[in-house]
């Protein structure tokens, strides 16, 4: 089954965030001026159960959804994780994969991979730990993070791709080291725009690096050329090494917006389903589990919300950089 919005998008992407919690305060999701010691996080309660989230992965399954990525806040902090996956990975001719900031990674790794996890996708914004620690907020030494990866790669869970939110004047200075270094190891790394996700980031359009200048930059030392997209709606514009060693890619939202081919939804830990990272509200499904609802009545419900979807924050963003009233990415993942 295929669900098209207003806008003729299918739904094939849904990014289920099983936390709001993370272990990290980065300053461009979680910054700790919000996020502190007395942020009132969601109660047990009213966080969705491994089997619910498994039932209404199902029903998306159903509906046209052909990956799944598990995000947070940080996914690891959730406990038994594995469990879920395990869970997802009965779901057939599904691409389950997951967004993490790596500090737990080694850990968890081969027991991920054993319980179907096919690939991850780990959070990494400098090489240097005086930078990274600065972004992260949390004094995280940079040495755990590149050991979950190489744990993730023994374990099978490839290709690894290494996002970098690139801030100017805190991290542009780290986009060459990153390249270097990651271009040796195999990765993908892809640099990401810092964007105006949620109301707490204090977010300026100062502050952006573009993506034209972070390629001209790489490709100045490393000589870069075009590359196709893998699939129709990746977010991620794709340049190869002309060496052949490898490639990078660069997430625009900002300066060259992709919205036209936008094909994700967003479940939030407490089940709520949100059409873009950057909606205002979301529609509840938690209530239909929990309140004797059919499959076929939550499938409605979600075919409903699909149909009616006219999202295009990002090319409007351009028009018009205002702040607005936005979840929090912590919330939805990214």
């Amino acid at each position: 089954m295929t669900l098209l919005d207003t806008l003729n998008r299918p739904l094939r992407d849904l990014r289920i965030s099983v936390t709001d919690r993370c272990n990290f305060r980065c300053v461009y999701c979680m910054p700790k001026e919000v996020f502190g010691p007395d942020y009132q996080f969601l109660a047990r309660d009213r966080v969705l159960t491994f089997e619910e989230i498994a039932r209404l992965a199902r029903i998306f399954a159903g509906l046209g959804v052909r990956k799944i990525r598990l995000t947070g806040g940080e996914p690891l902090v959730r406990k038994d994780l594995p469990t879920l996956i395990a869970m997802l990975s009965q779901i057939p001719d599904l691409d389950l994969t997951m967004t993490t900031n790596g500090a737990l990674l080694s850990k968890f790794a081969e027991h991920l991979k054993a319980t179907g996890l096919k690939r991850v996708t780990v959070s990494l914004d400098s090489l240097d730990d005086k930078i990274f620690k600065a972004m992260n907020d949390a004094d995280f030494p940079v040495k755990k993070i590149l050991e979950g990866m190489d744990a993730a790669k023994s374990a099978g869970l490839e290709p690894i791709k290494v996002n970098m939110v690139v801030k100017r004047g805190l991290n542009e200075q780290s986009i060459l080291p990153m390249a270097r270094f990651f271009r040796g190891k195999g990765y993908i790394l892809r640099f990401i725009e810092y964007m105006d996700v949620g109301r707490s980031n204090g977010w300026r359009m100062d502050d952006v690096v573009p993506a034209k200048e972070i390629v001209g930059i790489v490709n100045a030392e490393m000589p870069l050329e075009p590359a196709s997209p893998n699939y129709r709606g990746e977010v991620a514009e794709r340049w190869r090494y002309k060496d052949g060693s490898g490639e990078i890619g660069v997430i625009a939202s900002v300066t060259q917006p992709f919205c036209s081919g936008c094909n994700r939804a967003r479940l939030s830990a407490e089940g709520k389903l949100y059409t873009c990272l950057f909606a205002i509200k979301g529609h509840d499904l938690r209530e239909l589990l929990r309140g004797g609802a059919t499959d076929e009545d939550i499938a409605q419900k979600i075919e409903s919300v699909w149909g009616k979807r006219a999202d295009r924050y990002s090319d409007i963003r351009s028009q018009n950089t205002l702040p607005l009233p936005k979840v929090e990415m912590s919330h939805i993942g990214g």
